[in-house]
């Protein structure tokens, strides 16, 4: 069974003029048009397609991979307004609809929010809501310190940022427990460390063990900060040139770049690394 609003594998059943149908088992046949074929797609291909329903309500698949799916949380940008709702880039040729029911506050086009995505019973479409609270918190975390988590910021407070976990609970990150500077948004690899009386977890961006490496870490990030974004060490250059600049060993710069690239915080190349993300962003030549 398809699931509207999500990521399916689904079987090429026969090619048309205008695309492809793939088998969508009791919904039927669904068109993949032209313009998103793979090359080389041949019947009997299985391919991964994002499903949404079009105006006419018609189920199509994409494989342009969405910034959201139904039952995520993800910062997106308000591109319209109307006497409908608001208007949500997504990543596809949908944008995804906030109804003023499902609004926390007026919402502003060219402002980004944190959005939950969701199908409506009614209208078996994709939706959207800022109404964060009525999405999180709803079922008991299952977690133990140590337990590996994927966290959205959503809030800067004084003691840290507020986070989104595993798309279900509301968590926290102190200040002490972060390597660098966080945006509204930032999708980030943590370890629990406590799971709070009210439901909430705390959450370390810190390795267990490896104060040595996360300081380094953070060293790291502050070096691309000031450098644009990039800088020409890798986990490839001499042991003496990567001394020089952080006054370290070879094997620790390496487990610090591990550990901010499954952050999602740097690119590794060849020639350098960049800082995912930075305001003053430069590709690396």
């Amino acid at each position: 069974m398809i699931k509207i609003g999500k990521i399916n594998n689904l079987r090429v059943v026969k090619k048309v003029d205008f695309g492809i149908y793939l088998d969508g088992g009791d919904a039927g046949e669904i068109l993949l048009p032209n313009r998103y074929i793979p090359e080389g797609t041949a019947v009997d291909d299985n391919l991964d397609v994002f499903i949404y329903r079009d105006s006419e309500n018609r189920l199509i698949a994409t494989t342009e991979l969405p910034l959201i799916q139904v039952g995520e949380f993800a910062l997106l940008k308000t591109v319209m307004v109307n006497d409908v709702g608001a208007f949500m880039e997504m990543g596809v040729m949908k944008d995804l609809l906030v109804p003023y029911r499902e609004q926390r506050e007026p919402m502003v086009v060219g402002k980004s929010y944190v959005v939950y995505a969701y199908l409506d019973q009614a209208s078996n479409r994709i939706v959207g809501s800022t109404k964060l609270n009525k999405y999180l918190g709803n079922k008991i975390p299952r977690y133990t310190p140590g337990d590996e988590v994927e966290t959205l910021v959503v809030e800067k407070k004084d003691l840290g940022y507020r986070l989104i976990v595993d798309n279900l609970h509301w968590g926290m990150v102190y200040k002490n427990d972060v390597f660098d500077t966080l945006r509204i948004g930032d999708v980030m690899h943590g370890v629990v460390k406590l799971v709070r009386d009210d439901g909430k977890v705390d959450v370390t961006f810190r390795e267990q063990g490896g104060e040595r490496v996360f300081q380094l870490a953070r060293h790291i990030v502050g070096y691309l900060e000031d450098n644009n974004g990039v800088m020409r060490l890798c986990d490839k250059s001499h042991p003496d040139d990567i001394k020089a600049v952080f006054h370290c060993s070879k094997k620790d710069f390496k487990k610090a770049l591990g550990y901010l690239f499954k952050r999602r915080r740097i690119l590794v190349a060849d020639n350098g690394v960049k800082l995912l993300n930075c305001q003053n962003d430069k590709n690396i030549q």
